[in-house]
């Protein structure tokens, strides 16, 4: 097919049916520095939500069984996925060759100063940053991101940028969240966190996994991340 044949195929497609929040949108036309992130959970959700990965619609993960709060808007960069790259890097930032990704997409907290009362929606994000997160063996990089136009983190273009306390409730959040009181069995930690540079390298090897995982969606690949 030709490329006007393709792009035409994507606007009827998006007239008809809703796309899959993980294949059927696009990371961005200006993506790695701007990434469209799809919002799963939202501060005041007390029931964990992520996109059921068949069907694409939002669906009841768990409810938080304990007081955990996530601290800013979380969800998932549409095409993306950690994979081999994705643990390579995360191993090479934490001396661990054994890595292996989650097999997900990846992860991104979005911070704004609005309220937006619930999830299942898209907007606009520049990364910033991450945490160096494993999950039982497994890469699990959380992105950290601030909403595009924000009037309060707007301006923010690196985690140092960051208030510490915000960066500490992110981290006690990711640490304890899948933890009952007085477990003494943690499988999640943090090793790290990091700038700028070191996100745009994590999502582009998300994206290169992508590529690699689901070949067969190559039509739908956002033209500034192909190369």
């Amino acid at each position: 097919m030709s490329k006007k044949e393709i792009d035409a195929a994507r606007r009827l497609m998006s007239l008809m049916f809703k796309a899959h929040p993980w294949h059927g949108v696009s990371m961005g036309d200006h993506a790695p520095d701007l990434v469209t992130a799809y919002i799963e959970i939202v501060p005041t959700d007390t029931v964990k939500y992520e996109v059921d990965k068949a069907s694409g619609f939002l669906k009841v993960d768990r409810p938080q069984r304990f007081s955990n709060y996530c601290p800013s808007y979380y969800g998932l960069i549409p095409q993306t996925y950690c994979g081999e790259r994705v643990a390579k890097l995360f191993g090479a930032r934490a001396g661990r060759p054994d890595m292996i990704g989650d097999g997900d997409p990846l992860d991104i907290c979005v911070l704004t100063e609005k309220t937006i009362p619930h999830s299942d929606i898209l907007l606009t994000a520049r990364p910033i940053g991450g945490f160096s997160m494993a999950d039982g063996g497994e890469a699990d990089d959380k992105i950290i991101a601030v909403m595009r136009d924000d009037a309060v983190y707007g301006s923010f273009t690196d985690l140092k940028d960051c208030p510490t306390t915000l960066l500490d409730r992110l981290h006690h959040y990711f640490l304890t969240y899948k933890h009952a009181p007085g477990s003494t069995q943690h499988k999640v930690e943090i090793t790290s966190m990091y700038g700028r540079d070191e996100a745009m390298k994590v999502i582009h090897a998300s994206h290169d996994d992508y590529k690699q995982k689901f070949p067969e969606l190559e039509f739908m690949w956002p033209a500034s991340m192909n190369s």
